[in-house]
């Protein structure tokens, strides 16, 4: 009996072996015939490789006394000093406050402007007037942050700057927008949607291309009106884009534009200007504090991971009980 048993056994594995070596040749079979897709996904992959993934290796100079003489492994190791230095500095609280209200009202507001956008551009009648205004959105993301931010002390010096000068013209004071702690947030986020939503608004344009126009000839038929057939048809069709794009939004909460805040950055509007990533870059290039540095932006990257989870978890159970 057990040899029966045992004897049933190995044929079954045998089995299971021979059907796992069939899985894998039909598997590299259909690579050979997409090699095509894969050549095209290979500069990618090796991106992620050689600037996401092997960088990681010099994560644990967070944890270590980092000197370039002796190397990552050969610099002592120190645990969780670095870390605990950051959280007992005063600079921990005012800078992860600052990082934290800038990013939510950020996310909060950036966010759904090209989800409008992208609604009422579609729904434009007349296609060369249509083009001209996506054009006119779009082009703003070609143009770089130094300029961007260079447009802004221009227009808002209190000098010559053309907003002073309006101001002025209708008898108020000139204001020092660049240098106020007040007007560094809403100077940062409404540059950001400037300069950002036309890019953004081309995924939902792409998305909106995508549903069948049968859906709202039947919504016509049935009496919908065009706010209706917007809801009901146009923003749930692109429904599924904009929960992949805000979960990777929240998962990049926390990666606040550095250079950004770093050339917005002023010592009169420091108070509200300087987040983590501005903090980083001053522990770590302007006082050699590399470890330091290191820790703090491990940190940050922590608290990103944490957020995305957390967020993806909780649409998984919001879909599952809609679907149920």
């Amino acid at each position: 009996m057990t040899q029966v048993f045992l004897t049933s056994r190995g044929a079954a594995g045998g089995r299971t072996g021979v059907g796992g070596r069939r899985r894998s040749l039909g598997t590299l079979r259909r690579m050979a015939r997409l090699w095509q897709l894969y050549l095209l996904v290979l500069p990618a992959l090796v991106y992620l490789v050689l600037f996401k993934f092997w960088p990681m290796y010099g994560v644990q100079i967070a944890f270590r006394n980092y000197n370039p003489i002796d190397g990552f492994t050969g610099s002592p190791f120190v645990g969780w000093q670095h870390f605990e230095r950051f959280f007992d500095s005063p600079q921990f609280a005012r800078v992860l406050s600052n990082t934290l209200v800038l990013a939510v009202v950020n996310l909060l507001i950036a966010f759904p402007i090209p989800v409008v956008l992208a609604l009422m551009v579609h729904n434009v009648r007349g296609g060369r007037l249509r083009a001209f205004v996506r054009g006119v959105l779009y082009s703003p993301t070609f143009i770089s942050t130094v300029v961007v931010v260079g447009m802004m002390y221009v227009l808002l010096s209190p000098r010559s700057g053309l907003v002073n000068h309006v101001i002025t013209l209708f008898g108020g004071e000139p204001i020092l927008f660049m240098g106020s702690p007040e007007w560094f947030r809403p100077l940062f986020v409404s540059s950001t949607v400037w300069q950002e939503s036309g890019f953004q608004m081309v995924i939902y344009l792409a998305a909106l291309a995508g549903i069948d126009p049968a859906l709202h000839d039947a919504a016509r038929v049935d009496g919908a009106s065009t706010w209706q057939r917007i809801r009901n048809v146009d923003l749930a069709g692109i429904m599924p884009t904009v929960v992949v794009l805000f979960i990777l939004a929240v998962g990049n909460l926390m990666n606040i534009s550095y250079e950004k805040a770093l050339l917005m950055q002023t010592p009169l509007n420091r108070e509200t200007s300087q987040v983590i990533q501005t903090y980083v870059y001053q522990a770590g290039l302007q006082q050699a504090q590399i470890s330091y540095s290191a820790a703090i932006g491990l940190f940050n990257s922590v608290v990103n991971l944490a957020l995305l989870l957390t967020f993806y978890a909780v649409v998984r159970r919001v879909r599952t009980r809609l679907e149920l």
